[in-house]
């Protein structure tokens, strides 16, 4: 499986226990969706591997302490320490229609509701404190905040979203 078709579920932060548990920094808002999987996709220098779990359960509201099949020692849960954790695509839960998670609107179309088409999204920057629509138009790049009061609407069946943005916001990056 490629790293592709999955998504980034979380990172093993550290050893829990003599007899090769490990605790793992989840990285949703939903930890108790993720609490009773039968097996995680580790990243061992850059190729996803299955692991079975054993068992597993919350520790401490974001991290999930697991015990895999097969790592029984220190010296198997010391090896996997700050890999990541990958889960197929499919094991997202479904979004109301207004929600989206960020891979699946690459390529979605901008509209604005007084500029009117914005350009295509390229990508997501969530390393800002504002995640930001990344806007292709035509060789120029648009950053649009991802603010609720900026969205209008989602259309998942066109591929478009639509947002009003305050007045001369997308001007700024067209001016030469």
């Amino acid at each position: 499986m490629d790293i592709k078709d999955c998504f980034f579920l979380g990172k093993i932060v550290k050893k829990y226990s003599f007899k090769g548990e490990l605790l793992i920094k989840l990285d949703t808002d939903e930890p108790e969706l993720y609490e009773n999987l039968d097996s995680m996709l580790i990243d061992l220098r850059g190729s996803l591997v299955p692991f079975f779990v054993e068992s597993s359960q919350l520790h401490k509201s974001e991290l999930l302490r697991v015990k895999f099949e097969d790592v029984d020692t220190e010296a198997d849960a010391d090896s996997l320490i700050k890999s990541d954790i990958y889960l197929p695509l499919s094991f997202l839960p479904e979004l109301e229609d207004d929600k989206f998670y960020f891979h699946e609107i690459i390529g979605f179309k901008v509209e604005d509701k007084n500029f009117g088409f914005v350009g295509v999204i390229k990508a997501v920057n969530d390393s800002t404190a504002q995640s930001l629509f990344e806007i292709d138009r035509d060789g120029i790049e648009i950053l649009i905040p991802m603010n609720d009061e900026f969205i209008a609407k989602v259309d998942k069946p066109n591929k478009t979203i639509f947002v009003d943005t305050p007045e001369g916001l997308i001007d700024l990056y067209l001016e030469e």
